[in-house]
């Protein structure tokens, strides 16, 4: 698949994103996480990794809050070319980092085989597992360094038929999506 290709399907997906509203966004968010929390993935993982949700992004940072109690949850910062990850200790201790987005500001972590469970955002996915990025490949280059269930989360709006799997993109073991 080429670059427009891509470009195309990122497009596409965009903008059937922003004809939901933040509420209908934030409602099957909610579902979404109810599925996954009810997966054997998450009832066994102690270290977790999400993300801090973007507008059009599933909404995780209620999620966060509700389990971040239980759970040791790990959020990626991007650091030039590269996401390193750190770990969630509440709301006050994130900063803006690149892009707008907020990012916790304590130590890096690196003990990368203690996180049993990813979760993985993407702008498109397929039923089977392979996943489309927002192009910049954060997650393409980070993803191989863990041994850890992967489950990527989206809206419906965001599930494909077809995408293109290049040998270098880690499949999700499964997608949940709201």
């Amino acid at each position: 698949m080429s670059n427009q290709q891509k470009m195309n399907i990122r497009r596409k997906v965009r903008a059937e994103l922003r004809l939901l509203s933040a509420d209908e966004k934030r409602e099957r968010s909610g579902r979404l996480f109810g599925a996954l929390v009810a997966t054997a993935a998450f009832a066994s993982a102690k270290t977790v990794l999400l993300f801090w949700s973007l507008p059009d992004e599933v909404f995780t940072h209620d999620f966060l809050e509700e389990w971040s109690k239980e759970k040791t949850f790990l959020l990626p910062v991007v650091v030039g070319s590269d996401m390193v990850l750190r770990k969630y200790e509440g709301r006050a201790l994130m900063r803006e980092g690149a892009f707008g987005i907020l990012e916790p500001s304590g130590e890096e972590f690196v003990d990368y085989d203690e996180i049993d469970l990813a979760i993985v955002p993407g702008v498109a996915f397929t039923e089977d597992g392979c996943r489309m990025g927002r192009g910049k490949g954060y997650y393409d280059r980070f993803l191989p360094k863990l041994k850890a269930v992967k489950i990527g989360v989206c809206f419906a709006e965001q599930i494909q038929e077809q995408l293109p799997c290049e040998p270098w993109d880690i499949k999700m073991d499964s997608v949940i999506k709201g």
